[in-house]
C-alpha cells in the first residue's frame, strides 16, 4: 500500500484516511496528479453508514427551519468560495474556468429551488375529513440514502441529490466518481463549515469496490445515482426484489436534434454546437444525432455547423483566450471515442469533420461531424463526447420516426420556424426533456429532469427530486374519541 495522502473519508464529522487500495486522479488537461489517497474499505463503508444511521433520528426530528438554516449557510459559503471551488472543478475535469463557475452558481441556486420544491411537492397539507376531524398529508424521510456522483458535473449533479435529501431529513453517504475526488472533498468541507451535524453527511471516496460495498450494504434505505447507462443497469439489477429500498436513476441518452425549415442558419449552427459540443460533449442531454432534410437545405445546415466549429477554441482551462471546451475526462475516454468514430467509418459513415486528437498523450478532442445516413446498423449507444452523427431524411414524418428510434428517452429538440411542426413534435416525441429553438443542454432546475426508456427508472430529478427523498403519510384524525350517534347498518342498536 502506498503512502496515504488526501483524507478520503469524512465520517461522523471527522476526516480520516481510507483503509482500501490507493488511487489517484489526474487533471485530464495536463496529466498532473490533483488528488491521491486510499479508498474506503468495506469496513470504512460500514462505519459511514452506521454513522448516518445513528445521526438519522435527531436529524429527522430537527425542525425544518433549522435544516433550512444550515442549507442556506452552505449556499452562502458556495458563493463566498466560488472561485476556489471552480478551480477544483477545472483541475478535476479540465473544464474551462468560466464553465466551472457556472456549475458552482448552479450549486448555490439549488438551495432555494429545493426549498420551494419541498414545500410544493412534499410539504404538509391539511383539510377537513369526511365525518368530521382533519385529513392531513405529511412526508417522512427514508433514512440513510447513498448518493453516487458522476464526473461530468462533480459538484452540481451530486448536489442535486444531496440537498433535497438533507432537506427532507435524510442522512447521506456520498460516493463521488473516482475521477473527480478533489471537488467532492472541497464540497464536503463547505458542508462541514455550514454546521452540518456529525454523521448527517458522510463521504467515502473510492473506485468500483467502494461503490459495490455501498450499494450492497443492508443499512441503506435508498440510492440516488446520476451517471452511465451500464452502471445504472447494474444497480437496477442489484436492487431487484428489494422493495423496501428506493432507487433513483438519472442516466444518459442517444438524444436527437431535428432541424427543419429553419431560415436562420447562424442560429441553427449556434444552437447545434451548444447542444452537441459544450462540456466537450459530456452532458447527458447533449445532442448525439442531428436529423436534417435530404438535399440542399440539409447541406446548408451542415455547412453552417461545420463553419461554426472552426471558431471553437479547445484548450486547457488556463489558456488565453479562454477555451470553449476542454478535454474529455480521461485518455481512456478519448481512446474509446476515437475508436467509436473509426467503427462508424468502417460501417459506412462519411466524415464531414473528423474528430481528432491533437496530442496523443492528452484527452483533448476536436468536434467531429459524421454522416451516418448510409450506415445500415447504427448502434443505439450514447457516445459521450464531442462527436455528432448526422442523419438525412426525406420528410418530417421520417424525422420524427428517426428521433424516436432509440431505446432511450432523455432529451429531444427541434430547431424550426413552423409552430405547427413543433406541435407535432412535442406531441409525438418520446423524451422527458423536449426543447423548441433552444439548445438541448439548457435544462431548468425549476422543472423536473429525467427521461423514459433506458434513460432512467421514472424518478425525475431537479424540481421533482423532492418526490424520491420522502414518502407520504396520509392521516385522518380528531382529538376526541367519539362513538357515532347511530349504529352502522347490520348492527343492532
Amino acid at each position: 500500500m502506498t503512502q496515504k495522502s488526501n483524507p478520503a473519508l469524512f465520517i461522523n464529522g471527522t476526516w480520516q484516511t481510507g483503509n482500501g487500495k490507493a488511487f489517484h486522479a489526474e487533471n485530464p488537461a495536463n496529466g498532473d496528479i490533483v488528488w491521491q489517497g486510499n479508498s474506503a474499505s468495506s469496513d470504512d463503508v460500514n462505519a459511514a453508514i452506521m454513522a448516518a444511521r445513528n445521526a438519522f433520528p435527531a436529524w429527522a426530528k430537527c425542525d425544518l427551519s433549522e435544516r433550512i438554516e444550515i442549507l442556506e449557510r452552505f449556499a452562502g459559503l458556495l458563493n463566498d468560495h466560488k472561485d476556489a471551488l471552480a478551480r477544483a472543478i477545472s483541475l478535476d475535469t479540465g473544464k474551462p474556468h468560466w464553465e466551472a463557475l457556472t456549475e458552482v452558481g448552479a450549486m448555490a441556486g439549488k438551495i432555494a429551488i429545493s426549498i420551494k420544491a419541498y414545500h410544493e411537492r412534499t410539504g404538509t397539507r391539511q383539510g377537513d375529513a369526511p365525518g368530521g376531524g382533519q385529513a392531513i398529508l405529511r412526508h417522512k424521510p427514508h433514512g440513510v440514502v447513498a448518493v453516487f456522483g458522476p464526473y461530468n458535473f462533480p459538484g452540481h449533479l451530486p448536489n442535486g441529490h444531496i440537498v433535497p435529501a438533507l432537506l427532507a431529513g435524510n442522512c447521506v453517504v456520498f460516493k463521488p466518481s473516482e475521477l473527480t475526488p478533489l471537488v467532492a472533498g472541497e464540497t464536503v468541507k463547505l458542508w462541514q463549515r455550514a454546521g452540518l451535524p456529525g454523521g448527517v453527511l458522510n463521504l467515502v471516496q473510492g473506485e468500483r469496490d467502494t461503490g459495490i460495498a455501498v450499494a450492497q450494504h443492508p443499512g441503506i434505505d435508498g440510492l440516488f445515482f446520476t451517471g452511465s447507462v451500464p452502471t445504472g443497469r447494474h444497480l437496477h439489477h442489484a436492487f431487484a426484489g428489494q422493495m423496501d429500498k428506493i432507487l433513483a436513476l438519472e442516466l444518459g441518452g442517444n438524444n436527437p436534434l431535428v432541424v427543419w425549415d429553419a431560415a436562420d442558419l447562424d442560429a441553427v449552427a449556434h444552437h447545434t454546437v451548444m447542444s452537441a459540443f459544450i462540456t466537450a460533449g459530456q452532458r447527458c442531454t447533449c445532442a448525439r444525432r442531428l436529423i436534417v432534410p435530404s438535399g440542399a437545405s440539409g447541406d446548408a445546415m451542415v455547412a453552417a455547423i461545420n463553419d461554426y466549429c472552426d471558431r471553437l477554441i479547445i484548450g486547457a482551462p488556463d489558456v488565453d483566450p479562454e477555451p470553449f471546451m476542454g478535454p474529455v475526462i480521461s485518455n481512456r475516454a478519448a481512446d474509446g471515442l476515437i475508436a467509436a468514430q473509426a467503427k462508424l467509418v468502417a460501417n459506412g459513415g462519411k466524415i464531414i469533420r473528423e474528430m481528432t486528437r491533437p496530442d496523443p498523450a492528452r484527452a483533448f478532442l476536436t468536434p467531429g461531424l459524421i454522416d451516418v445516413t448510409d450506415v445500415k446498423y447504427r448502434a443505439d449507444e450514447e457516445l459521450f463526447g464531442p462527436i455528432l452523427q448526422i442523419i438525412r431524411v426525406d420528410s418530417f414524418d421520417a424525422a420524427i420516426l428517426e428521433a424516436n428510434n432509440t431505446r432511450f428517452g432523455l432529451a429531444a429538440g427541434l430547431l424550426c420556424d413552423d409552430a405547427e411542426l413543433w406541435q407535432r413534435f412535442i406531441h409525438e416525441s418520446r423524451a422527458g426533456i423536449v426543447n423548441w429553438n433552444k439548445q438541448l443542454t439548457g435544462a431548468s432546475s425549476s422543472a423536473p429532469f429525467g427521461g423514459i426508456g433506458e434513460s432512467g427508472n421514472h424518478r425525475p430529478s431537479a424540481y421533482y427530486a423532492a418526490d424520491y427523498c420522502a414518502w407520504p403519510v396520509a392521516t385522518l384524525q380528531t382529538d376526541k374519541l367519539i362513538a357515532p350517534d347511530t349504529a352502522p347498518k347490520g348492527v343492532r342498536p
